[in-house]
């Protein structure tokens, strides 16, 4: 059997099952079986099917049109669902905001995302919601990056969030791939609409690192063939640095790719 991979809901994170030798294509909805029970997914991906131990649930069919039907209905009900929790929230004083809820496939489980500044003591709300709905309930707080994903909008680069396009999982950014990158600190420039720290700064991170391992750092004392004096600036993805010689004079110094460990060696 192949592998293939499932989203339940647009950019969210990839699961990985077995085909059940199913003749499958990318974009079929599939009815799965999961943790929680039965969900309504799409094929997003095949992958490479190598031989190992690995272990996966497997596909229990193609979704029909009934089945089709079911998930929209599900959405939608859902959906009253998260307003009237909202509800019944703010009636009972708790300081949380709802942005998303889901049902299982099969209704086994509800599911409701919210925001919050603090932890929220939601029992009396969950047995609420259970009496009304007459199901499982789940209340999960998540952060302002989930927030961000769901609702969307345009970045600084004037995109669609990367978060809401592509993004299956949110993984960590910290100011160290800022400072690895010589960006400034200002929050304006490195944030995101989430407030905080942009996705997209891992993207670069890796190429960064790898060229800065036979780069001269700023401040580094320089001897070579162009002169003799101090690094005053580095540009990472060019390779290239300045220097002021003793002299008083900038020199731009461009290093060819393939001799940036002979260029370094010199240097000392």
């Amino acid at each position: 059997m192949k592998k293939i991979g499932i989203e339940f809901k647009k950019n969210g994170k990839q699961y990985i099952f077995f085909d059940n030798d199913l003749n499958l294509a990318k974009g079929d909805n599939v009815i799965v079986e999961t943790e929680r029970g039965l969900q309504f997914g799409k094929v997003v991906s095949f992958l490479e099917d190598k031989k190992s131990n690995e272990k996966h649930a497997v596909i229990q069919r193609i979704a029909t049109e009934k089945d089709e039907k079911q998930f929209k209905k599900n959405n939608e009900e859902a959906k009253n669902a998260m307003l009237k929790a909202q509800e019944f929230a703010n009636d009972l004083s708790l300081d949380m905001k709802f942005i998303e809820a889901t049902y299982t496939f099969d209704r086994k489980q509800l599911v409701f995302q919210f925001l919050a500044d603090n932890r929220i003591d939601f029992r009396e709300l969950a047995k609420l919601l259970a009496s009304i709905y007459k199901t499982r309930i789940e209340l999960r707080q998540v952060g302002v990056r989930d927030k961000a994903k769901e609702v969307s909008g345009i970045g600084s680069c004037g995109r669609k969030i990367c978060c809401s396009c592509f993004l299956n999982d949110l993984d960590s950014v910290g100011i160290a791939q800022v400072k690895n990158q010589n960006l400034s600190l200002n929050p304006t420039k490195i944030n995101g609409l989430c407030g905080r720290l942009l996705c997209c700064l891992k993207y670069e991170d890796d190429i960064y690192t790898e060229n800065r391992k036979d780069m001269p750092n700023v401040g580094d004392k320089i001897n070579n063939e162009y002169g003799s004096g101090k690094v005053v600036s580095v540009n990472i993805p060019s390779k290239k640095y300045s220097i002021l010689t003793d002299d008083g004079d900038k020199i731009d110094i461009d290093i060819p790719f393939n001799n940036i460990s002979n260029e370094k060696k010199h240097n000392k």
